[in-house]
């Protein structure tokens, strides 16, 4: 024993089996630097040095990250005080008792120590806070100020742009500016009161700081620490800094957070959900929350997020997802050849058919006139062009192909042929034809122009009396091919198809360039569509191009029009269906709503023997817009449904004015509604509703969705409309096939049978055929809160009726920062407090809980994987291209690398 004030330097002993350490001095130091339990003792100052001097001992449980007040007992080896285990578990009551009363001043500066370490305020003993490691791991990533940065490797881009944002202001960094130099540009209000917070916890009262203490706000936000994290963000909560917040100060973080991650509705509410708050962890009704309690529904939200998925399995599959390094570069192409084949087979023999037909009609036209007497004067000229041109024949005749709907849906619906032809890529192959086209009228045309018609003009009289036949007199101008029947018609067509060819490129057709007012009105879709039906007249052209022929007289050799007839008539007769079809199959608008996001959607009568399955599209026309525009809309509604309903995303001229003409006739939404609603539509007695005519339906990639044992749908924004469809008629027929099982298991099989056969009926075996679905996983992404207005009958259907958990549902808001982030750790605790109370999430306003900032795509494909082994996933994508590569890219790499495969599927219109 030593003398009141000194260090007891202590003697170790086992205890429980931690290492119990004795140590009198301040918590801070070696106690938060040791492993194990240990015990601090705490020196009273003012008493003089005896066998009785008092002293109080304070046993810790100190793990790793995890801090436990274990007991506090006085040093003299009497029991532990009733009132000094008070102390231990809240560290607020003082006891009455000499020893306590003795200790009090001690106590006292190292209580606030205690409380930061043990944050053991108010809790039960048996609801204590599980501060392990992997719990303290998970919060650490739950309070960031500042994301992919460690303070240190961040500061020389902070001090970058202070010097570059201070060098008209004398060194100071106002407080507006403060956001922009810490990387919060997009946040500035949020950046505002973390410039507060940490400039009242320094007393500081001005608008702007030097660079000094720029640093040292920096060190403090970028600091890897939880409690300065917490600290940090419980500070910019209390503003008047008295150490408790108010449901008023809640109040304001929440409409702060949520006004930083763009959310309108909970802004709204955020006087509701301050309520919410203070009723969770103010229970006793005190009118204020302490950082204690903050610390506890941040940690309780953070070991809640971590999902039950094996890592050791996780940690595997990421091994063999490594690039597989081979020093032997043929054995590299190879094996890259090899999976090149076996993801794209369908499309290799495809290509490698056309090519070949292309090479083969090519060689046959040059060889043929390499032989005839034009050879003679033209050369190799003349064999180019009617090679070229021979080719033209065919791809006019194939380009018309793609493109007939109805023909491709039949194929693919009634025959097998999908199985080796990629209907899937019907307009991806139109383009490619396309380009050959473009190749073979440069060929053609060049040819004739630049090197033909030169030759004739110069061919001595000798060599022109072999074109005398095909020519007539020698002209003696230029002019006289170029404006002959060839040579106008020739010029006319490719005029038309350069400007058909360019409207349709996606600068031009989605208006991505920055083009002059004026000129931009002669672009966008409707350029596109109106351009591309100037074919009639280019076909027209080239059936009179291939008769007027200069060097072939015979009408049997003439062959345009016979490449031509089939897929002309093909086409025209297709046309006439839909006209015909359309103009009898009259649709009633049966419901009309306009939800946030630009989007309308529309729900009409379901035409008599109108059949189509999820993940269809159809075709819409709206005289009061356009008489003549048709355009393509996901089909939303499931086969089951008796209405059919569209959603449609308001991007383009056409959508916009067909949104303004329903706006006019439609009432205003009643208070509480989203949306634009007419009750009175349900009977078809409204006259002044626009007329609206449909054509359809037509085959998807997404409809084979039923072929998969496990589908994985993948949505971007309006790309959701086939997936909901998809979503909805899995449900219903897992509904249906159960209601079929029951009645079976209860003795009503097929008819003839008796009640103890059970045999399943022939269209129950044939359901269970044609549907093969048992695991849906549905992943939907958009920037927009106000966008699950769209389909939150559908979410919360699905949440209520899917008893077995067959879809996963997966809701991503990319305005909200990602979780951890200390811009969206209130809304997170909000959400997790709101949905385990109401069952509703606070985003998304459905009972699927919504996840924040963009997913992880590579974690989705994994769990996929590691859920499924030995499947075969089907994958299926709608939204913006920039997407397609990387999920295509994952889809590959987990097929080739794992036993799950994976075929990736993407919409196209």
């Amino acid at each position: 024993m030593q003398d009141m004030g000194r260090e007891d330097h202590h003697s170790d002993s086992e205890m429980s089996g931690s290492e119990r350490l004795a140590y009198s001095g301040p918590l801070s130091g070696p106690l938060n630097k040791r492993p194990g339990r240990k015990s601090a003792r705490f020196s009273i100052p003012g008493t003089t040095t005896s066998k009785d001097e008092q002293y109080v001992e304070i046993t810790l449980d100190v793990r790793n990250d995890s801090v436990a007040v274990h007991s506090v007992k006085a040093a003299n080896g009497v029991e532990e005080d009733p009132e000094m285990a008070l102390l231990a578990k809240g560290l607020e009551k003082r006891s009455a008792s000499n020893v306590l009363r003795t200790a009090s001043a001690r106590i006292r500066q190292v209580s606030h120590e205690i409380k930061r370490l043990a944050s053991f305020s108010k809790r039960p003993p048996p609801g204590r806070l599980d501060r392990s490691k992997s719990a303290a791991a998970h919060a650490l990533k739950g309070l960031k100020f500042i994301s992919k940065t460690d303070g240190g490797a961040g500061w020389a881009a902070v001090e970058k742009r202070f010097d570059e944002i201070t060098a008209s202001t004398d060194g100071l960094l106002p407080r507006a500016r403060f956001c922009e130099c810490i990387g919060m540009k997009e946040s500035k209000d949020f950046a505002g009161e973390l410039f507060n917070a940490l400039a009242r916890k320094r007393n500081m009262h001005c608008d702007s700081i030097s660079k000094a203490e720029l640093r040292e706000f920096w060190d403090q936000i970028s600091n890897q620490s939880f409690d300065s994290r917490l600290q940090t963000f419980f500070d910019m909560v209390d503003k008047d800094a008295d150490g408790r917040i108010t449901e008023e100060e809640v109040r304001e973080i929440i409409t702060l957070s949520a006004s930083a991650n763009k959310l309108s509705n909970i802004q709204k509410q955020a006087e509701e959900y301050a309520a919410l708050i203070m009723e969770e962890l103010d229970p006793e009704n005190h009118g204020y929350i302490l950082i204690e309690n903050l610390e506890m529904l941040l940690l309780q939200g953070s070991n809640q997020s971590v999902r039950g998925e094996s890592r050791n399995l996780s940690h595997m599959l990421s091994q063999k997802l490594k690039p597989t390094l081979d020093s032997n570069p043929l054995n590299r192409w190879c094996r890259s050849t090899k999976y090149f084949l076996l993801d794209n087979w369908q499309r290799v023999w495809v290509m490698a058919l056309w090519i070949v037909f292309m090479a083969s009609l090519f060689a046959y036209k040059y060889i043929q006139y390499r032989r005839r007497e034009a050879y003679e004067v033209m050369g190799h000229c003349v064999c180019m062009a009617k090679g070229a041109a021979e080719t033209l024949k065919l791809n006019m005749a194939l380009i018309l192909l793609p493109v007939c709907r109805n023909t491709l849906t039949w194929l693919r619906n009634k025959t097998k042929l999908g199985v080796v032809v990629p209907f899937d890529d019907n307009l991806n192959f139109h383009k490619v034809i396309a380009v050959g086209i473009a190749v073979g009228v440069g060929i053609h045309g060049i040819s004739h122009l630049a090197c033909d018609f030169p030759r004739l003009l110069q061919a001595s009289e000798e060599k022109w009396e072999l074109m005398q036949q095909f020519f007539g007199d020698q002209p003696s101008s230029y002019w006289h091919f170029v404006k002959s029947k060839e040579g106008v018609t020739g010029i006319v067509m490719v005029v038309l198809m350069a400007i058909a060819f360019t409207l349709a490129t996606p600068w031009f057709r989605r208006n991505k360039l920055n083009l002059p007012t004026w000129l931009k009105k002669l672009t966008g879709f409707n350029a596109f569509w109106y351009s591309h039906h100037l074919f009639v007249i280019v076909y027209t052209l080239l059936v009179v191009h291939g008769y007027y022929l200069y060097l072939t007289h015979k009408w049997y050799k003439k062959t345009t029009w016979m490449y031509l007839a089939v897929p002309v008539i093909l086409y025209g007769s297709e046309r006439l269906i839909r006209a015909l079809r359309s103009s009898i199959k009259a649709v009633t608008i049966q419901k009309v709503a306009i939800y946030p996001g630009n989007v309308l959607a529309l729900h009409m009568s379901k035409p008599q023997g109108f059949r189509y399955k999820s993940g269809q599209y159809m075709f819409v026309n709206c005289a009061a817009v356009s008489p003549f525009e048709w355009h393509p809309f996901s089909i939303t509604s499931a086969p089951g449904d008796d209405y059919l309903s569209v959603h449609i995303r308001t991007l383009g001229d056409w959508t916009r004015q067909l949104r303004t003409v329903f706006s006019e006739v439609c009432q205003p939404p009643p208070d509480g509604k989203s949306g634009l609603l007419r009750s009175d539509c349900f009977q078809g007695h409204n006259s002044n509703l626009p007329r609206v005519l449909i054509d359809g339906p037509y085959g998807a990639p997404a409809q084979d969705y039923k072929k998969y044992e496990v589908v994985l749908l993948v949505g971007l924004g309006i790309g959701a409309t086939p997936m909901i469809s998809i979503v909805k008629d899995i449900v219903s027929n897992i509904r249906t096939m159960e209601e079929e099982e029951n009645a079976v298991e209860n003795g009503a099989g097929g008819i003839g049978n008796s009640p103890s056969t059970k045999i399943p009926s022939p269209y129950t075996q044939k359901r269970k055929e044609n549907f093969k679905t048992r695991r849906a996983y549905f992943y939907w992404v958009t920037r927009e809160q106000g966008s699950f207005d769209w389909f939150k009958g559908v979410m919360n259907e699905v949440a209520e009726i899917d008893h077995n958990h067959v879809i996963e549902l997966h809701n991503y808001c990319t305005s909200v920062y990602e979780e951890g982030d200390a811009r969206s750790a209130l809304i997170a605790m909000l959400q997790s407090i709101n949905h385990a109370k109401n069952g509703v999430d606070i985003v998304s306003g459905t009972r699927v809980k919504s996840h924040f900032a963009k997913p992880n795509w590579r974690n989705v494909y994994k769990r996929t994987a590691l859920n499924h082994p030995d499947s075969r996933v089907g994958v299926f994508y709608c939204g913006a291209p920039a997407l397609t590569k990387e999920l295509r890219q994952l889809a590959l790499d987990f097929s080739h690398k794992t036993s799950t495969k994976f075929d990736f599927h993407k919409e196209n219109f």
